[in-house]
């Protein structure tokens, strides 16, 4: 008899621990008298006060409890009107657990803005729960986005009793986290996600936003190795690459000017971007990008592949003359010694050598192999995590490009197709279904070689052929990171949530 009661309070405790290990709930849950207060000091040493509401978990069939919930933090006095301003971690395709603001980062600062701050985790390509004897991954592809999705879902469903405003969603995060961000702003309400959504007991709710903030997005993955070598195939470090891979650096960067002229994309003045003026088009953005920094006090050397003007185009009026032209060949009767010892210095910028600045880029950061993204048994090259991305729920890595998979003898299953589709918003922007975020704040540095330039070039131009608002740059010298010039961001987030 004692043995069955110690058993019988063993399973007890166990049963318990489950429970608390997965919770289970009929609908979806909100207290409004469950949160807590607490308090974040800034960096200038403004403290700023706040609610925290924790552990909200945001579908009703809970597969993994680590990941499946957010948290909100409301600031002191915010209202319903006041804007939501939603804070991704995902970074390479991981598992991201929500957490709390950072006084350092973007969540911090819009707490201290007064707007209500929302941290949802989500699943990534490493999540794992146990099955009975088996391990299963949890979070492939687009697992990830429809926990994202369903937090959105989440905020709209509780709309009238969680502070803050879910018409005013404002989406931020970095790298595979700005590809989210842009995948949330780029894909509210297509059909495409429905049935999966509602599988998960996601609410029954509309799941568009207002605003994205994309920091350097790693996206549209089924095109990033052909945009890869194309933009860098020509340096330097790709020159010394073995045979076999240059080879395939060139078969991938050919197929890259087909893809581009498929977009139909058009530039600011309505005339084509397509193959033949592309590059062009990345040489004008750096320059500006470099341009701004110089005005702000920025010293560029021309070693990088600028040109510079070397002297004012106008001499001024003197003793109340008139103003001329400076004649070709003066130099305006500046000593030797002011002139930069042939350092040439200027106003502004006149030209970019490209290849000279890519190389520039690649010095500072080695290249990614070959292919960059689809690796996986590719010319005997390991898996990349976007490889583990679109792998399955047994923990496979894959090849998610026809190319690729090609090249390795696979196939790819329509299951897989899809994936891939559905963690693409070029696929979305304009598809006359979904319902694309009207405000658009995309950066990517002008240093940073994690996926090439044109990968959040197209992206904006797109989105500006939409007629969306899009605030984009290759900001100067940044290397692949977010939730910087804070200041900039939230000028720009004050102006669209007037």
């Amino acid at each position: 008899m004692k043995k069955l009661i110690i058993a019988a309070i063993g399973m007890m405790l166990a049963t318990n621990l489950n429970a608390a290990k997965k919770p289970t709930a009929n609908a979806l849950q909100f207290d409004p008298n469950s949160g807590v207060k607490a308090s974040l000091t800034m960096p200038d040493g403004k403290v700023v006060n706040y609610t925290a509401y924790t552990k909200l978990y945001f579908v009703t069939n809970i597969e993994d409890p680590t990941y499946q919930y957010m948290n909100i933090f409301v600031p002191e006095g915010a209202t319903q009107q006041t804007p939501i301003f939603l804070r991704t971690y995902v970074g390479g395709y991981l598992p991201s657990q929500a957490g709390d603001p950072q006084a350092q980062d973007a969540s911090g600062r819009a707490l201290s803005e007064g707007y209500v701050l929302v941290i949802p985790g989500s699943r990534g390509r490493t999540s794992t729960v146990q099955k009975g004897k088996k391990t299963i991954y949890t979070g492939r592809a687009p697992k990830a986005l429809l926990d994202l999705k369903a937090a959105i879902r989440y905020l709209r469903h509780f709309d009238s009793v969680i502070p803050g405003d879910a018409e005013k969603i404002i989406t931020d995060g970095t790298s595979a986290g700005g590809a989210m961000s842009s995948l949330m702003g780029a894909t509210g309400n297509n059909p495409a996600y429905k049935s999966l959504l509602k599988a998960m007991g996601a609410a029954d709710e509309r799941d568009d936003v207002f605003a994205s903030v994309c920091y350097c997005p790693i996206t549209d993955l089924d095109h990033a190795d052909m945009a890869y070598e194309w933009l860098y195939g020509n340096t330097d470090s790709r020159k010394s690459l073995s045979e076999s891979k240059r080879a395939l650096t060139a078969e991938l960067a050919a197929q890259f000017p087909a893809y581009i002229n498929s977009l139909g994309l058009k530039k600011a003045d309505g005339t084509s971007l397509n193959a033949d003026n592309y590059l062009d088009y990345i040489k004008q953005i750096i320059i500006r990008s470099a341009q701004e920094a110089k005005d702000a006090g920025a010293d560029i050397p021309d070693s990088l592949g600028f040109t510079f003007s070397s002297e004012a185009a106008i001499q001024a009026p003197i003793n109340g003359g008139v103003g001329s032209a400076r004649p070709a060949g003066m130099t305006g009767g500046m000593p030797p010694m002011m002139r930069g010892g042939g350092k040439k210095v200027g106003e502004y910028i006149t030209d970019l050598d490209l290849d000279k600045y890519l190389n520039y880029v690649v010095s500072t950061q080695p290249l990614k192999g070959v292919p960059a993204f689809d690796s996986y048994k590719v010319d005997g090259a390991a898996a990349s995590g976007e490889n583990g991305e679109f792998g399955n729920d047994q923990g496979s890595d894959v090849n998610f490009t026809a190319w690729a998979a090609a090249k390795t003898g696979s196939t790819l299953s329509e299951e897989l197709k899809e994936n891939v589709r559905l963690l693409n918003p070029m696929y979305f922007i304009g598809d006359g279904v979904s319902s694309v975020a009207p405000h658009w704040y995309i950066r990517h540095g002008a240093r940073d070689r994690d996926t090439a330039f044109p990968i959040a070039i197209n992206l904006a131009t797109k989105l500006e052929n939409a007629g969306k608002d899009v605030n984009f740059k290759l900001p100067w010298n940044r290397p692949h990171s977010g939730d910087y010039a804070l200041n900039e961001l939230f000028s720009w987030i004050a102006e669209i949530v007037k």
